[in-house]
């Protein structure tokens, strides 16, 4: 007999266990090295799991949300500060419509229930970021996650960013989308344009990369999940269906992120020094063009100084056109 779970009135985005003495142990134990500050999560296998428990689909999801907020208490004991988890695919809504009509409406009352425990988040201050298209979702389940948004964004204790209507590829186009319309309207030059600008327009603005991505289920591929921001990440894959995940399969992937931190430490900094010396090149470049023989490093630092007051000016107004429309969509005036 098919059983059916998802009508559990149990929903709470803050989890408080006791953690056994094995666990202490362990926990102590791995907290002796290096930590990772930002946790990006793959939740794969809740359809697996409902499967196999002869559950419909929908109970797999909203075990696999008890899990997520489970393993942010299992993060905030660690000292893992931000958590990324990749909740729905932009490419999920090819599911069939039951399922997806079902998922939405999950997705809305959890974030009703995170405005019903606000209190309780801000004394955790925890707060909660969205990420991906929300245009595509429906009208309900982004007006309350804009409003779970606005609500708990003073908050700044540890992060709980979730992808919804994601994939990378999307982030990316609508990040050069908001260059291209930065050059048209003159607030930028296409000489602006680098790595770290494209950066400040992905959706993840603000976000340090994630140190460590774990993906559950069994499969070992990313999914279009976060591409961009981790490719300096430290990648572990477990076996383990996402509600199945344990504090134990946790520790393992701190434990694994730890054996390699200091190789990815050090590719991520050659990174960001190369990137550094692009950007001073074209600096240089550009004034060759503009001064030829006449150029001094008085026009360098003139250029670099007129180039950073053009992308602050163009990022404040890209920050205040998102904050607008999540106001927009709060209110539920999205005309």
């Amino acid at each position: 007999m098919v059983q059916s779970t998802h009508h559990i009135n149990v929903m709470t985005w803050i989890v408080e266990k006791k953690r056994s003495w094995a666990e202490w142990v362990a926990l102590h134990t791995l907290l002796v090295g290096p930590i990772p500050t930002h946790l990006a999560v793959i939740m794969d296998g809740n359809r697996r799991y409902a499967r196999q428990k002869h559950q419909d689909t929908l109970s797999g999801h909203t075990q696999g949300f008890h899990k997520l907020a489970e393993m942010l208490g299992w993060c905030r004991d660690l000292g893992i500060n931000q958590v990324t988890a990749y909740a729905f695919s932009i490419e999920n809504f090819k599911r069939s419509k039951q399922e997806v009509d079902g998922l939405m409406e999950l997705a809305a009352e959890k974030f009703e229930v995170l405005l019903e425990e606000q209190e309780k988040l801000d004394k955790h201050g925890v707060c909660i970021r969205v990420v991906g298209n929300l245009s595509l979702l429906p009208q309900r389940t982004r007006q309350m996650a804009a409003r779970a948004v606005i609500a708990t964004e003073q908050n700044n204790n540890c992060y709980l960013n979730l992808a919804l209507a994601y994939t990378s590829r999307q982030e990316m186009t609508q990040a050069m989308n908001e260059l291209v319309d930065g050059v048209q309207r003159g607030e930028l030059l296409a000489s602006d344009i680098s790595e770290e600008l494209m950066e400040e327009c992905l959706y993840t603005r603000g976000f340090k990369d994630p140190d460590l991505l774990l993906r559950t289920s069994g499969e070992v591929r990313l999914s279009d999940f976060l591409l961009w921001q981790s490719g300096f990440s430290c990648l572990y894959f477990t076996q383990a269906l996402w509600p199945e995940l344990t504090i134990w399969h946790l520790f393992g992937a701190v434990f694994y992120y730890q054996r390699h931190h200091h190789m990815l430490v050090a590719a991520r900094q050659l990174c960001l020094d190369q990137r550094e010396c692009v950007v001073e090149e074209q600096d240089v470049e550009c004034c060759r063009i503009k001064y030829g023989d006449k150029l001094t490093q008085e026009h360098i630092t003139e250029y670099a100084r007129g180039r950073e007051n053009r992308i602050a000016a163009f990022q404040a107004s890209l920050t205040q056109r998102r904050l607008s429309y999540l106001q927009q969509l709060a209110c539920g005036d999205e005309d």
